[in-house]
């Protein structure tokens, strides 16, 4: 996209944490749009003309998990290359293994990484593709 700062679709249902996240990323200069189920930003992504550079998922929500989440994004067609990373609390090998299949782009174990590292990650993905545009 050609915003100046990127955009990040946070898909976290514990509230705090979202809350917590969206207001990190807009202190970095990153403009957030929150959703705490999938059901509702599918629908916006769907009808939306102004979409998120970048989306950040975590994979267990309470009305479906990153599987579904990403099966249902790719049939949305001017979504379907958009750039997903999963924030997520597990990460057997299957799970990590079936959602690069599906196209991610990171898998990210939440307790690995400290919020501020974890957006920065957003921000190297958002500036490589805006490079790549």
């Amino acid at each position: 996209m050609s915003k100046q700062n990127p955009t990040v679709m946070v898909v976290e249902d514990e509230w705090l944490l979202l809350e917590a996240i969206s207001k990190k990323l807009k202190l970095e200069g990153i403009n957030a749009i929150p959703y705490d189920n999938g059901t509702e930003a599918l629908k916006y992504l769907h009808d939306s003309a102004d979409l998120p550079d970048i989306i950040w998922l975590d994979y267990q929500l309470k009305d479906m998990d990153g599987l579904e989440f990403i099966n249902k994004l790719k049939q949305i067609e001017k979504c379907a290359q958009m750039p997903v990373i999963v924030v997520s609390n597990s990460a057997s090998e299957e799970k990590v293994h079936n959602m690069l299949a599906l196209g991610i782009t990171q898998y990210i174990l939440k307790a690995k990484y400290r919020l501020d590292e974890i957006i920065q990650m957003v921000r190297k993905i958002t500036d490589d593709n805006k490079n790549v545009k």
